[in-house]
């Protein structure tokens, strides 16, 4: 069941799945050439990028394109995501914190920036 946090954000769809690397912002991907992304080849890394950098218009563009049961996949299985990032997804789509490798694998000794 999906929580009602999850309905309201998600309340408004875009129709069409066309280009979906244009519609983002290349600032997300100043690490790689952004002509040579593939939607289908780079879908964890545009994932990732969008729901740690991305508006809110942008991770419901996300949502559309590749399904919620995708994305949550790709989000569950990263290695890192920010706490404010893994929360928010973690409350959009009802799940655990517990259920995110990113939380399970969380350093035993964190960053001196972080004590």
């Amino acid at each position: 069941m999906r929580s009602p946090f999850f309905l309201y954000f998600y309340n408004e769809m875009n129709e069409g799945n066309v280009n979906i690397i244009s519609e983002l912002s290349p600032q997300y991907f100043w690490d790689t050439d952004i002509k040579n992304l593939n939607a289908n080849q780079s879908k964890r890394l545009i994932i990732e990028r969008v729901f740690s950098l991305g508006t809110v218009a942008e991770i419901k563009r996300v949502l559309d394109y590749y399904g919620e049961p995708l994305v949550v996949e790709v989000l569950t299985s990263l290695n890192y995501l920010d706490p404010k990032t893994l929360n928010f997804v973690s409350l959009i789509f009802s799940l655990p914190i517990s259920s995110f490798k990113c939380y399970k694998r969380k350093r035993s000794k964190p960053p001196h920036w972080n004590s």
